[in-house]
């Protein structure tokens, strides 16, 4: 890499390349809709003690709605994550990642706002930039990633992600700031387009790929990509996941994670992880409305944690934006019929310190 580009420190590098879970960091407001500090440093406060690898904040899950003039609130939550880590240094490597959005000097902008308080990478989102061409978006790319080492993102286009083609990924693989790919496009073709892309690229070795498909997360995880490169058999895996499912139930994902871990080499994969996988898809349709495309999955989440006692409400910056009809029922439903899935246990014993 070229000694002008910002550089992972190698420990955060290594455990990047490892496998980490990355809760995509909520929102805690109040009643008002104004941030509620307390809850939001709880969050992260649980996020630590849950034995995550990092957190990402600034993303979907924490609304985009944060960058509005009316709100002015992507300051506040990449500052407040940030001072919770170093104040409670959780003694192993903990990579902050900024979620970066907007055209070019608004993304190099944001990038530069996340390099001041310690962020170790920019999840770069390429919603709302629909009508431009893949060339453009890899020239703000490599803007970016002059300030900050690179979160590849492709984001699903129901929450306003656009399709993008095996060149672009192909491309951007070769950028030498991309360190990391979170694959969210809910779709297994376009899945396979940016695995493949970065296999067949000089810097495969460089770059760690992170599931994002909350419908698809154990299949992810336990899959090897096989293709053949210029006469070679090229391997390459999802070591972990950057995820808005891994907001809730966290204590739950890094057991699962390290579960995973242990047994992926394996030629035999024990039969009750792919069930696992199935409960998990079923319990992420609930939680992210998929019946309803999705419209409720930031407030299905916030269900969530508002059950467990972490935030107030489930209320959103954008009023408009609640649980779907139903959806609070089939929310119950998962949790009552997959009791192993939550930790609600975990949060009960810890939340007051949390909060305190």
């Amino acid at each position: 890499m070229s000694a002008d580009l910002p550089l992972l420190p190698p420990e955060l590098k290594a455990a990047l390349h490892d496998g980490l879970v990355i809760p995509a960091h909520p929102l805690a407001v109040d009643r008002r809709r104004q941030l509620n500090e307390r809850r939001q440093r709880a969050l992260t406060r649980y996020y630590l003690d849950s034995g995550a690898g990092g957190v990402a904040v600034g993303v979907h899950t924490t609304q985009f709605a944060i960058r509005e003039p009316k709100w002015n609130l992507l300051e506040p939550v990449l500052r407040l994550a940030a001072e919770e880590v170093r104040r409670r240094d959780p003694k192993r490597p903990f990579l902050l990642v900024a979620g970066i959005c907007g055209d070019t000097a608004q993304a190099v902008q944001e990038a530069e706002l996340a390099r001041r308080y310690g962020y170790h990478m920019g999840l770069l989102s390429m919603g709302g930039l629909s009508d431009w061409s893949e060339e453009a978006l890899l020239k703000r790319a490599q803007r970016v990633g002059e300030v900050l080492p690179l979160f590849g993102f492709y984001l699903q286009p129901a929450v306003g992600g656009r399709e993008l083609s095996y060149s672009f990924w192909r491309q951007l693989a070769e950028m030498p700031s991309l360190q990391a790919i979170k694959i969210a496009p809910f779709d297994r073709y376009r899945t396979l387009d940016v695995v493949r892309a970065v296999a067949q690229a000089s810097r495969r070795e460089e770059i760690a790929l992170y599931t994002g498909n909350d419908d698809h997360i154990v299949a992810d995880l336990l899959t090897v990509y096989r293709f053949q490169v210029d006469g070679q058999l090229v391997e390459k895996r999802m070591v972990g996941g950057l995820l808005g499912q891994w907001a809730v139930w966290t204590r739950q994902a890094v057991e699962l994670l390290e579960r995973i871990k242990a047994v992926r080499d394996r030629e035999s994969i024990p039969a009750d992880l792919f069930r696992l996988g199935t409960e998990l898809t079923d319990a992420n349709a609930a939680l992210f409305d998929a019946r309803f495309h999705f419209r409720g999955s930031i407030p299905g989440i916030h269900e969530v944690l508002r059950r467990q006692g972490l935030l107030e409400g489930s209320w959103c910056l954008d009023a408009d934006e609640t649980l779907s009809p139903g959806q609070q029922g089939e929310i119950e439903r998962v949790m009552r019929d997959y009791p192993h899935l939550t930790d609600d246990g975990f949060v009960r014993r810890n939340l007051r310190r949390w909060l305190s």
